[in-house]
């Protein structure tokens, strides 16, 4: 009787390792990811973005960005932000699921931006992504743009 609890107990916690982690080998298909320059529009003008390939530290993806107002180019500006996206939203990206995610972003003056998204995978290895960056608190800008795991 014992031995059947034990059992139960160590696929328990097999199954619950395998829910929240992938094998080694698949973590390193997901250690960056590419993200397309995008641009939105603005009152009487637009917003360009471009970010570098985004490296993944524990569950966050973070890079830097660029942002480049036009025409009001004195309110560009560059910084930091990070993105968190679990290993159990990786796997959910390779089966072809919809994966909705949250971030942090702030600027070289020490603005936060508070960043909302969702992932639409095309394939296990790419598709498109939707951003909402809140600026301020009447200020939203959405970015609709593609992502990409590039090959290791």
């Amino acid at each position: 009787m014992p031995s059947r609890y034990f059992a139960t107990l160590l696929a328990l916690v097999f199954a619950s390792s395998l829910a929240t982690s992938l094998p080694a080998q698949d973590i390193g298909r997901f250690k960056r990811v590419a993200i397309a320059p995008t641009k939105t529009s603005i009152y009487i003008g637009s917003v360009s973005m471009t970010m570098p390939l985004f490296e993944r530290h524990g569950i966050a993806y973070s890079s830097t960005y660029s942002a480049k107002v036009f025409p009001y180019f004195f309110e560009s500006e560059k910084g930091e932000l990070s993105i968190d996206i679990t290993d159990e939203d990786l796997k959910r990206l390779e089966r072809g699921e919809v994966v909705e995610f949250k971030g942090r972003g702030k600027n070289t003056d020490g603005d936060e931006r508070r960043i909302e998204g969702r992932a639409i995978p095309t394939d296990a290895r790419t598709g498109k992504i939707k951003v909402r960056v809140f600026v301020s608190k009447k200020i939203q800008l959405i970015f609709n743009t593609t992502y990409r795991f590039p090959d290791v």
